[in-house]
C-alpha cells in the first residue's frame, strides 16, 4: 500500500529495550502510530508504545499479529527466529531491514564469508566443530586465538580469547562443547576500534556518520568518541567500507560496521548489527539526525537526514553496580550540573552488574573537553539495585 501521508504507516517493532524506546522517541515526533512486540510488561518502551504484545520475541502467532496490525516492521537487536519473518516476507509483509540480511548476519560465520566474497577485509578464520580443529586453526594462525560461537553472542558473550594449547579444552567447554556451531579466527592485535553508523532508505539513498572510536572494558562499550583520531585516508577507507556493507546486505535502515585498525593502519571488519547501535547513541545530540530518526526516515520511505556532526561527543553508558536488585538511579542532580551532560536513562526495572541502564553524552568546542566532562559526570552517577 502506497500512502499519500506517510506518518500513517504503522511500525512494528520487535523488542521493547532502549534502542526501542529512542526509535519510538523519534518515530512520535513525526507522529507514526508505534507497536511493539516484547516479553516483558513493563520493558524500557512500554510506557510509550501505543500499543504492546506481550509475547515471546520465537512466537509465531504474536509475530503474526504484530505484522497483521502494522505496515511494517523492523527490530531493535538480532537474536531473533527469521524463519516466522522470512514467512511473512514471502506472504508480501514489509520488514527491515529484511530477513535475508538477518538471517546472514545472525551466523558470524555466514557474515565473515559473504564479507570476504565482497572482498571486504576481515581477520581470517575457518569454521571448527572439536577441540582437534581447533588446534589446527591455532597451527595456522597461532596464538592467542579466538573462538566465538557463530550464533547468539553480544556484548563479547560467545566468545573465548584462547592463549595457548592447554586453554583449547576450556573455551571449547566454555561455549557449549559444539552444541551450537563455532569458529576459529585469527587474534588481531588493533591499536584501536572504530565503528561507522552508515543508513540506506527504500530508494536506494545512502547516508554515513562519522567514526566513532570506541572502548570496551570486559567485552562491553564503554566509551565513543567522535571524531575518531584516525587519518583522513583510514576515514574515507572506513566510510567506504560501509557503504559496501549496506549494498552486500541490501540494508534497509541503520547497520553499524564495527572495525579494527591494526598497527600497520589497515582496516579490517570485525562485526556488523543491521540496526541502531550503542556506538552511535553520540547521534542524538551529536548530530543533525541521531541514528534513530534516520533509522525510522529509512524504513517509512522519507529521505534520509543530515549526518554531519555538530561538535565533537563523547559518550559513556551508565552500567549497572552494586548488587541486582530495584534499580535506583544515584547522582543525577550531580550528574547534570556538569557542563553540557544529557543523561538517558532506559527506565530498566532491574539493576544488576554490568547491565546497561543508561548512558550520558557530551558535546563540546574540543574533544579533550569532552572527554574531560564526561569522565567527570560518569563518576557522579550511579543506577544501581536498591538493598532489602
Amino acid at each position: 500500500m502506497k500512502f499519500k501521508d506517510k506518518t500513517r504507516q504503522k511500525i512494528g517493532i520487535i523488542g521493547g529495550g532502549q534502542l526501542g524506546k529512542m526509535m519510538i522517541l523519534e518515530a512520535k515526533k513525526m507522529g507514526f502510530y508505534v507497536t511493539i512486540l516484547d516479553p516483558t510488561k513493563k520493558c524500557p518502551a512500554h510506557s510509550i508504545a501505543d500499543q504492546h504484545l506481550v509475547a515471546d520475541f520465537d512466537d509465531r502467532e504474536a509475530i503474526r499479529k504484530l505484522a497483521e496490525q502494522s505496515d511494517l516492521i523492523t527490530y531493535e537487536f538480532e537474536h531473533i527466529g527469521v524463519e516466522p519473518l522470512k514467512e511473512l516476507e514471502a506472504e508480501g509483509y514489509k520488514i527491515y531491514p529484511t530477513a535475508r540480511s538477518l538471517e546472514i548476519i545472525q551466523n558470524k560465520y555466514h557474515q565473515k564469508n559473504v564479507l570476504k566474497q565482497d572482498q571486504i577485509a576481515v581477520p581470517d578464520f575457518v569454521k571448527v566443530k572439536n577441540p582437534a580443529e581447533i588446534r589446527e586453526a591455532a597451527e595456522k594462525f597461532g596464538y592467542p586465538l579466538m573462538l566465538k560461537s557463530c550464533t547468539g553472542g553480544y556484548d563479547g558473550k560467545g566468545n573465548a580469547l584462547i592463549k595457548n594449547q592447554a586453554e583449547v579444552e576450556i573455551a571449547f567447554q566454555e561455549l557449549g562443547a559444539g552444541k551450537t556451531p563455532l569458529m576459529a579466527e585469527k587474534y588481531i592485535p588493533f591499536k584501536k576500534e572504530i565503528s561507522i553508523i552508515a543508513a540506506r532508505g527504500l530508494t536506494g539513498e545512502m547516508k554515513v556518520y562519522p567514526a566513532g572510536e570506541n572502548d570496551h572494558q570486559d567485552n562491553i562499550l564503554y566509551e565513543t568518541k567522535v571524531p575518531a583520531e584516525i587519518s583522513a585516508e583510514l576515514e574515507d577507507e572506513a566510510e567506504e567500507f560501509a557503504r559496501e556493507v549496506l549494498k552486500v546486505f541490501e540494508g534497509i535502515g541503520i547497520f553499524c560496521v564495527e572495525m579494527f585498525v591494526t598497527e600497520d593502519n589497515q582496516l579490517l571488519v570485525n562485526e556488523i548489527a543491521p540496526r541502531p547501535h550503542n556506538s552511535g547513541h553520540y547521534t542524538i545530540e551529536g548530530c543533525v539526525t541521531s541514528q534513530f530518526e534516520q533509522h525510522v526516515r529509512a524504513i517509512t520511505a522519507l529521505p534520509l537526514g543530515d549526518t554531519t556532526l555538530v561538535r565533537p561527543a563523547v559518550m559513556r553508558n551508565i552500567l549497572g553496580s552494586g548488587k541486582e536488585g530495584k534499580a535506583e538511579v544515584v547522582g543525577l542532580d550531580s550528574a547534570l550540573a556538569v557542563e553540557g551532560v544529557k543523561v538517558h536513562i532506559y527506565q530498566k526495572t532491574i539493576s544488576r552488574p554490568g547491565r546497561k541502564m543508561g548512558h550520558l553524552t557530551v558535546t563540546a568546542d574540543s574533544l579533550d573537553q569532552a572527554s574531560e566532562l564526561a569522565l567527570e559526570a560518569s563518576r557522579l552517577i550511579e543506577i544501581k539495585g536498591e538493598k532489602n
